[in-house]
């Protein structure tokens, strides 16, 4: 199973989601083709209503933390409930382009 694939099985069971988009951004770094090591993952639940940004970061983690030790170098987490969501106009923000490594 891919590491995208776990990622997405893992959180999908764990949490009760609204919306939930994962993409792997490892083509955006210094890696070698095909790697699964960097992904943005949008999430949005009831879950997080009463939850400060740290807090649901940490559930985050805790839930992948054999792929964070195991896996992925780099992990976006945007976090929102429904309503964060909504006054979003559900969309998150882009990630920047990579600074490091070769790429320049």
């Amino acid at each position: 199973m891919s590491m995208q694939d776990q990622v997405s099985n893992k959180l999908t069971t764990a949490l009760d989601l609204e919306h939930f988009e994962i993409l792997n951004e490892s083509h955006m770094h210094n890696v070698p083709p095909g790697s699964e090591s960097h992904f943005k993952v949008v999430l949005v639940s009831k879950e997080f209503e009463d939850k400060m940004p740290v807090k649901r970061h940490q559930l985050i983690y805790k839930i992948l933390s054999d792929e964070m030790q195991g896996g992925i170098h780099a992990l976006a987490l945007h976090t929102y409930t429904p309503n964060e969501w909504q006054e979003r106009q559900g969309q998150a923000p882009d990630s920047p382009d990579c600074k490091g490594g070769s790429k320049h």
